[in-house]
């Protein structure tokens, strides 16, 4: 079965992060919250985990195994995406308060899709 629409935007996405999480991890630092240890190496598997998922959800024999992977992982990282956006208001930055917020309520379609391409494959 061919990879709708919606789910390739999701896996590229997924690629595409995990490919910015390994070259340039600094962007990352600044939002892991100060609880999490080991921020460099937590960030460069992060971005491992997002392309092996874009890469599963991407082959039909791993595809609906790689959508429960993509549904756990945002669902892993909604939290921190919540909290990146409580701090943001302690800045000036608008462009950062316009990102950190703006993430919170992409991961309800995000989610879904993932659902769906765990549930249909």
């Amino acid at each position: 079965m061919p990879l709708p629409t919606a789910a390739k935007l999701l896996a590229a996405g997924f690629a595409a992060s995990g490919t910015i999480h390994l070259v340039k991890p600094e962007v990352y630092e600044p939002l892991m919250p100060a609880w999490v240890p080991a921020h460099r190496e937590v960030i460069l598997g992060s971005g491992v985990a997002e392309i092996v998922i874009a890469g599963m959800m991407a082959a039909p024999s791993t595809r609906r195994a790689g959508g429960w992977a993509a549904v756990g992982l945002l669902l892993g990282v909604w939290p921190g995406n919540i909290k990146m956006a409580q701090d943001s208001l302690r800045t000036r930055n608008t462009r950062f308060k316009a990102i950190a917020w703006g993430r919170v309520p992409l991961q309800v379609p995000m989610l879904r899709i993932a659902y769906r391409v765990a549930r249909e494959g």
